[in-house]
């Protein structure tokens, strides 16, 4: 939807960002983005959205919002996938068999035959071993936790949700909601299962009950083995997990270390573009060309507060230093 062709998938990480060179402010990928994640930046004339901390990723390091999310529920990691297959999958006729046909093109990081390939294709090999601890790959392959926002929009998203639980144990406790064996019943839950799946499977409701359940299964499985001291496999069999399979679950998912949630290699643009047109570049700046890095400018791109000297006082105005007042009004002179 960008005329200018502002808008552009790095090639080493698939991370997706706009030009701001390019960009001419026509806005027309503001109202074409299905997500609305882009905005137009009234003072700078461009449009803008989130750049990923790409940065903080070429170096191996996680995202601020990742790093900083107070619930832990965030995870980043690397999915090898077939590109070939691409426009072939998008072209899915149904909606409801893209979540599935998006599977597909993910491959295997621990198959002999796909580690060759990807090394043939110039992949590096700490991108391979980052793949296969992906924390990515297993919810979204080996558990099928992770599910696809809106696959109907053919964009095939590399952000995947996990479909949240209600807080429904103290419900199912009381009475006030029903069972299904010792797993609380996911129809009765406080968020409509058709509205989870319009959200993330176009309207397949199959994998997010079946997501749902594993979580329930594994909060059910854990809670007898804990609680009561008992193993508890007939409540994994209903859901086709096995106990490596929850342990592994429960570690990911409930205390998951800062090293199992973002398995980041560092970057190698190098690979990816001519390094040779950068020899003497400016890197990273602060807008202001190849500065030392001082700028007259905020943080928000006003002009930056100047500081105002105090002076002591003496003689007669030295009335005013027991006052507390004047010495504010003293200092709010810089506003």
């Amino acid at each position: 939807t960008c005329p200018s062709g502002a808008i552009y998938k790095r090639e080493e990480d698939g991370i997706v960002l706009i030009d701001q060179d390019k960009c001419r402010g026509w806005r027309m990928c503001v109202s074409g983005c299905p997500y609305k994640k882009i905005y137009y930046n009234w003072k700078s004339g461009k449009s803008e959205k989130c750049i990923f901390c790409y940065p903080r990723i070429e170096v191996g390091q996680p995202t601020v919002c990742s790093e900083t999310c107070v619930g832990r529920i965030r995870y980043l990691g690397v999915l090898l996938y077939d590109a070939d297959r691409i426009a072939e999958v998008a072209a899915t006729p149904n909606d409801q068999d893209l979540y599935k046909k998006q599977l597909e093109i993910f491959l295997d990081p621990n198959d002999p035959d796909i580690i060759a390939q990807a090394r043939k294709d110039g992949v590096p090999d700490n991108w391979l071993e980052a793949a296969q601890r992906s924390p990515v790959y297993m919810l979204a392959m080996d558990w099928q936790l992770a599910l696809p926002l809106h696959p109907e929009y053919r964009t095939l998203p590399m952000v995947w949700y996990v479909p949240p639980l209600s807080p429904i144990q103290s419900a199912a406790d009381s009475g006030a909601i029903g069972m299904n064996g010792i797993i609380p019943d996911v129809d009765s839950l406080r968020i409509p299962l058709k509205y989870l799946a319009n959200m993330l499977t176009a309207g397949d409701e199959a994998p997010v009950l079946l997501a749902l359940k594993r979580l329930l299964a594994m909060r059910a499985y854990k809670r007898s083995e804990e609680v009561d001291g008992e193993v508890n496999h007939k409540v994994l069999d209903e859901v086709n997990l096995t106990r490596e399979q929850v342990e592994s679950m429960y570690r990911y998912l409930a205390i998951a270390n800062y090293e199992d949630r973002f398995v980041i290699p560092t970057g190698h643009r190098e690979y990816a573009v001519e390094a040779f047109p950068e020899k003497s570049g400016c890197g990273f700046s602060f807008g202001n060309g190849c500065s030392d890095g001082n700028s007259n400018l905020g943080l928000f791109g006003n002009n930056r507060a100047n500081s105002t000297t105090v002076k002591s006082l003496s003689g007669s105005e030295s009335a005013t230093e027991g006052n507390p007042l004047e010495i504010r009004q003293l200092f709010s002179s810089r506003r």
